[in-house]
């Protein structure tokens, strides 16, 4: 197999179904060597008695591509240093990390208990930061060797994240503090040959089938725009060389639609030089917010 990630390792964690699946079949099919990593839990993130990165890895290995399975918890500092030490003592190599692990606790916020909070906040924050960690750590040895990589890291974000979704805050603030994780992560490790980027995906998911619900049935016209098919090619292509100078941004990918999401910046502002009593601060802010874009609504609102 030879395409845009030809000769690269790559890795994709929570690869077992879904858009991690989706992304490990499409860097093997454009030539990536690809250790997929999957913890094989349901979707609350109780253990499922099945093997899916297994599974995934002998799809890859049967269409002619090289893969190795993980069954790793990435969300703790052994599980994602062994995810690394695989890569490297099985291909010699890590170019690529796409962090994509989750699952879903949804409650509304009265309801939602602090195990969920915790769970969730664990899988998808602290399973983005340690695997990302150990990665770096091995690129800095690779820059200091004198071996500078042209390595890239590939976070999962959610509409959620950027908008805010009723019935998800733990869900919410998981996804926005990975975009926080991102541009820190792109600023932080220019220096060693990483890129890092984020994608805020929308696709058919287990984690998204109940959403999608209507949009389950094949389309009459041949194109299903709720697969994850449809996201991987945008993970692939910042996933390799081919996405050189592209850093710290997120991009939202759907059916056949791809968009730069455009985040905080100063919109109107007022400077009195001097405090404002608290009737002048919000008789201030009333002036500025009629000045001001309206926000996008939250998702279920």
């Amino acid at each position: 197999m030879t395409g845009i990630c030809d000769g690269r390792v790559v890795v994709v964690t929570g690869a077992g179904r879904g858009l991690g699946r989706a992304h490990a079949l499409a860097f093997a099919a454009e030539g990536a060597r690809v250790v997929v990593n999957d913890l094989g839990v349901g979707l609350d993130g109780t253990p499922d008695p099945d093997s899916p990165a297994r599974l995934v890895a002998e799809e890859i290995r049967a269409a002619g591509g090289e893969a190795l399975a993980h069954g790793g918890d990435i969300a703790t500092s052994d599980g994602a240093a062994s995810l690394v030490r695989a890569a490297l003592e099985t291909y010699g190599r890590l170019d690529t990390l796409v962090n994509n692990a989750g699952f879903l606790r949804d409650r509304m916020l009265v309801n939602l208990a602090e195990d969920d909070w915790d769970a969730v906040m664990r899988v998808h924050l602290k399973g983005h930061f340690l695997p990302l960690q150990h990665a770096a750590a091995h690129w800095r040895t690779e820059t200091k060797a004198g071996r500078t990589p042209q390595a890239r890291i590939v976070n999962t974000s959610s509409g959620a994240g950027l908008l805010g979704s009723v019935g998800q805050g733990n869900y919410s603030a998981a996804k926005a503090g990975i975009v926080g994780l991102t541009l820190v992560a792109a600023a932080e490790l220019a220096r060693y040959g990483v890129q890092v980027n984020a994608i805020a995906p929308a696709a058919r998911t287990r984690m998204t089938e109940r959403a999608f619900a209507d949009t389950m049935a094949a389309p009459s016209d041949g194109f299903d725009a709720m697969a994850p098919e449809n996201v991987s090619p945008l993970v692939v292509w910042l996933g390799s060389e081919a996405s050189a100078g592209v850093t710290g941004r997120v991009f939202e990918a759907e059916g056949g639609r791809i968009t730069v999401m455009e985040g905080w910046r100063p919109g109107p502002t007022a400077d009195r030089s001097a405090r404002w009593t608290p009737a002048e601060a919000g008789e201030t802010a009333r002036k500025l917010l009629g000045e001001a874009e309206t926000p996008a609504p939250v998702y279920g609102a």
